[in-house]
């Protein structure tokens, strides 16, 4: 029941989250102009609201209609006059005003790794630059090493990330595009009773950590009605098609959106086809020609051309003689034999988190109160949640100092005294800094306190492989270092991994008993699938971690848990099925 009422939460967030997210945009936006007109101060307010907003859990059109816009932390009486302007006008006349005053395209520029406002700025400024061509035209020419403060690495770094970036282009993050989704099932659930399946296929039902656009099924003996409503939902954009059986649509996100509508005896089949992956469906088909049968998306025929298998996914695949493969595993890369062997791996569940070992409070660069990180954890259906605010030398994210985390335990103890009802424990944390030399940024007298660390790099990426597996090493073999933080240190679609050598750092890590994490920030997702299927079989342990900066990023541990299941994970592998006085022993030195 606590799952079911978990699922429906959010699932009605989602329905919302787009307009608390154009908000969200909107402030940064303005922010970051004002920031590169050299204005001070109210850069930050405006950061400070957007943040807030993008984890709070309410409807911000409720909000406003309530006239409760100033109850949000950050959010005062300009501010909140902005917001209503906007959700009741769709414009912003300040907003328009900036543009006018500085016309860069904001969004543009910053998605390049190594870009920020004052950068951009200095780029506006000296060489006019104002958008994505601009940069490659100045960078390809050579004007942007003449640049005082920049050079001939940086023209060079700036080069490679727009690359990078443009290599991404149109790839949607699995943790957009899921809410999304999620909220037009619901939506045209509730709508219409003549729905009797519906769902997401694609790569975004394989979780893929981006797709290319959201696919979505359903079987109805009435199309009409929903076809004429999915094609003029407020959201949409565009319509690309409308017809009986599909249609299709571009949100005013850019995102594309395909229903299509199917038949009800050949929905597994449909289902198995559209979520693909290619390779996956092109080894399905082999074993049916093996068997002189055919496979396609209507269903599969045996030699007489009789449909023998089409209803559901399970009887295609139990007809094919292999276990039922869940969509995580379906990229051809060795799930086919282990289904025909019975040697599928138990992937882990959300069912099987216990606890978090990765969050940040108000303390340091968290939006809620320590109390209030854990009420939504309990809420969530967690037994711990390990507080780990940042240490030291990351003042920017507010980073904490000893005296500062003696006064932290103590409202900690406090609180566990008050949540022990809910057989719930906060358990003491940070996330320290790893420097150049490997060491942490906090004394390890005041580490070996703590009940877990996670160590993390958060500067010098581009460190030398050898210099980043030495510096990441030397941070493992510190008994005081529990997890390695946000692995390779990726940004999807922004930043690279920075570079290492990652079987030497799998030997450390089974040395030195190391756990690496599963960062299940939506940009982050980090270890990927791949690097976890590795670390599994080197017997490395691993734990999924939400990384929250906010409530509503409590609920990202279902991307974690999809990345872990996508890198063959069982719960065995994973430490968050442990009691959080499990979780203690086995981190004590």
């Amino acid at each position: 029941m606590r799952l079911l009422l978990q699922l429906s939460l959010q699932l009605r967030e989602s329905c919302y989250q787009m307009k608390n997210n154009d908000v969200v945009k909107i402030l940064y936006e303005i922010a970051d102009i004002l920031e590169i007109q050299g204005v001070e101060f109210k850069p930050r307010a405006y950061r400070k609201a957007a943040q807030n907003i993008g984890s709070m859990s309410q409807d911000i059109e409720q909000l406003d209609n309530g006239g409760s816009l100033q109850d949000i932390p950050g959010v005062g009486v300009a501010i909140a006059k902005k917001i209503h302007e906007y959700l009741s006008t769709g414009k912003l006349r300040y907003l328009e005003q900036l543009r006018i005053q500085t016309p860069v395209k904001v969004e543009e520029l910053l998605s390049i790794e190594g870009i920020g406002p004052k950068t951009i700025k200095k780029l506006y400024d000296q060489l006019k630059i104002k958008n994505l061509f601009d940069l490659k035209k100045a960078a390809c020419s050579g004007k942007i090493r003449k640049i005082s403060g920049m050079g001939e690495r940086e023209e060079f770094n700036i080069l490679r990330a727009i690359e990078f970036s443009r290599s991404y282009h149109k790839r949607v993050l699995l943790g957009v595009a899921k809410p999304i989704a999620d909220a037009i099932l619901v939506d045209l659930r509730q709508r219409f009773s003549s729905i009797e399946h519906s769902i997401s296929a694609g790569s975004l039902r394989r979780a893929k950590e981006s797709v290319g656009d959201i696919d979505i099924l359903v079987t109805t003996s009435d199309p009409g009605p929903i076809m004429d409503y999915f094609t003029r939902m407020k959201s949409v954009n565009q319509v690309l098609a409308k017809g009986l059986t599909k249609s299709a649509v571009i949100l005013d996100n850019k995102i594309q959106v395909d229903i299509r509508v199917v038949s009800d005896a050949s929905f597994g089949a449909v289902l198995l086809y559209f979520t693909g992956s290619k390779n996956h469906n092109i080894a399905l088909r082999k074993i049916a020609i093996s068997k002189k049968w055919k496979l396609n998306e209507y269903g599969l025929f045996d030699e007489r051309n009789k449909q023998i298998a089409g209803h559901t996914e399970e009887g295609v695949y139990q007809k094919l003689g292999l276990d039922y493969i869940e969509p995580q595993l379906r990229e051809d890369t060795g799930e086919i034999q282990a289904a025909l062997c019975g040697e599928l791996p138990k992937l882990v569940s959300l069912k099987d988190i216990k606890g978090d070992f990765h969050s940040h409070s108000s303390w340091s660069d968290g939006s809620y109160s320590i109390g209030d990180m854990a009420k939504a954890a309990i809420s969530l259906g967690r037994e711990y949640l390990v507080m780990t605010d940042h240490t030291g030398v990351l003042k920017i994210a507010g980073g904490l100092e000893p005296n500062d985390f003696k006064k932290q335990w103590r409202e900690i103890d406090a609180l566990n005294k008050q949540f022990s009802k809910n057989d719930f424990m906060i358990l003491k944390g940070c996330e320290v800094n790893i420097m150049d030399d490997g060491k942490p940024d906090l004394p390890d007298s005041v580490l070996k306190k703590m009940d877990v660390v996670v160590g993390s790099v958060h500067h010098g990426f581009k460190n030398s492989s050898q210099k980043m597996t030495k510096r990441i090493a030397a941070a493992m073999h510190n008994p005081n270092i529990d997890i390695i933080g946000h692995f390779s240190g990726r940004i999807i679609n922004k930043r690279e991994p920075y570079q290492y050598d990652f079987d030497e750092l799998l030997d450390v890590a089974k040395q030195t008993r190391t756990v690496i994490e599963i960062n299940s920030f939506p940009d982050r997702l980090d270890l990927k699938d791949s690097d976890i299927r590795e670390a599994i079989k080197r017997g490395v342990k691993l734990c999924i971690s939400t990384d929250a900066h906010a409530i509503a990023h409590l609920s990202n541990m279902q991307y974690g848990v999809a990345t872990a299941r996508r890198g063959w994970a069982e719960k065995k592998d994973v430490i968050n099925w442990m009691t959080a006085e499990r979780v203690k022993e086995y981190f004590s030195p």
